[in-house]
């Protein structure tokens, strides 16, 4: 019996051989039937289906480029998906890497990271299925990484602020993933492109002392009685 390495193997000879301009299951399935039948038996995920994530990840870095993925969704097809609540599915994932979930807060090696992306991606499959459970598990995951992202990276500063707009970029991020190599790593290219159009925030506690004299802040703050908006007092 062939292992997967021996598989991936023949499927990226196949590839070169071939040429096609889009790969995609299907095209597995009719031009590779016995390849096929390999990864349907042997290659799936925590929650049963095939675990085409793994196939294309293994095979070359130019033939990557070329694989047509199902899983991500429009606008609309994500409004239209038939959501549902299953914290079952959620949990085979966790249980099969109870151990690394402390990698999103802080990764130590190569692996940490690879775990953390396995994870990831795990999460947003199921997510794009339409599963509540796995969308607030991932989404709360992610958040302990970006928030240390926002404050630790300079490029990533301008997300300061933006606690709205940012959990709103983390679901864009998870419905659109096709296939660009690590979750994580296309996340964070997205919230940097996507922070060079925000407008950095000024901000600081109330509770700061003003840079001159001994008040502090909130001691400034007015509330306009014409229009109710609430600022700091500037004597002119």
């Amino acid at each position: 019996m062939k292992s997967f390495k021996e598989i991936i193997g023949s499927l990226n000879e196949l590839l070169f051989a071939k040429q096609p301009a889009k790969i995609s299951s299907s095209w597995i399935y009719k031009n590779a039937p016995s390849i096929y039948r390999f990864i349907s038996k042997k290659v799936r995920t925590e929650i049963g289906d095939i675990d085409w994530d793994k196939v294309v990840s293994s095979l070359n870095k130019d033939l990557q480029k070329k694989w047509n993925c199902r899983h991500s969704k429009t606008k609309r097809q994500w409004q239209a998906l038939k959501w549902y609540r299953s914290r079952k599915e959620v949990n085979l994932v966790l249980k099969k890497h109870k151990n690394k979930i402390y990698t999103f807060l802080s990764p130590q090696t190569p692996e940490d990271r690879s775990a953390r992306n396995a994870i990831s991606v795990a999460l947003v499959r199921i997510s794009q299925k339409g599963n509540l459970s796995a969308k607030k598990e991932i989404i709360s995951l992610l958040r302990f990484m970006v928030d240390y992202w926002v404050e630790s990276f300079p490029v990533l500063f301008s997300w300061k602020g933006y606690e709205s707009e940012l959990e709103d970029q983390l679901e864009t991020c998870i419905r659109r993933y096709r296939f660009t190599g690590s979750f994580t790593t296309y996340l964070f290219r997205c919230l940097e492109y996507r922070g060079r159009g925000l407008r950095p925030l000024c901000l600081y506690s109330l509770d700061e002392q003003m840079p001159l004299g001994e008040k502090r802040r909130i001691e400034n703050v007015v509330q306009d009685p014409e229009t109710n908006e609430i600022r700091l007092y500037k004597p002119y």
